[in-house]
């Protein structure tokens, strides 16, 4: 069983310890992960504009994985506000409309205020 640990560069993840994303026996596992840019640490007000962010972030992640988007099966998203998740319908469509992952929403707190979507995805390895 070989493992690769895949970072972003993030600064959540040196502080907490984990990786963006783990390769292990044909599956990609990617953490939760958020509307930052990582390349200047910013981050949107706008759900929509967090959520396209997000998944650039995520196939950056699937990408030097050896995967990608159209390979995910399983979509975690974590919302504060459940009523914002209208609003990124748009966004998740474009990502996700050809691939139809099977997905969860949960209403929950995120690790910062200006957090308004966390989304975790499960990919076969291309």
């Amino acid at each position: 069983m070989t493992r690769q640990n895949i970072s972003s560069g993030s600064k959540f993840e040196a502080e907490i310890g984990y990786s963006r994303a783990v390769v292990i026996d044909g599956w990609v596992l990617v953490s939760g992960t958020t509307g930052y840019d990582y390349a200047t640490g910013d981050i949107s007000s706008d759900v929509a504009e967090q959520a396209e962010q997000t998944l650039v972030n995520i196939s950056r992640a699937l990408q030097e994985a050896g995967s990608s988007i159209k390979e995910v099966v399983r979509v975690k998203y974590i919302l504060p506000d459940r009523d914002d998740f209208p609003k990124t319908w748009p966004v998740l469509q474009k990502w996700f409309g050809d691939v139809g992952p099977a997905a969860t929403m949960i209403q929950s707190g995120l690790m910062k205020d200006e957090m308004k979507i966390e989304i975790e995805v499960t990919a076969r390895k291309g």
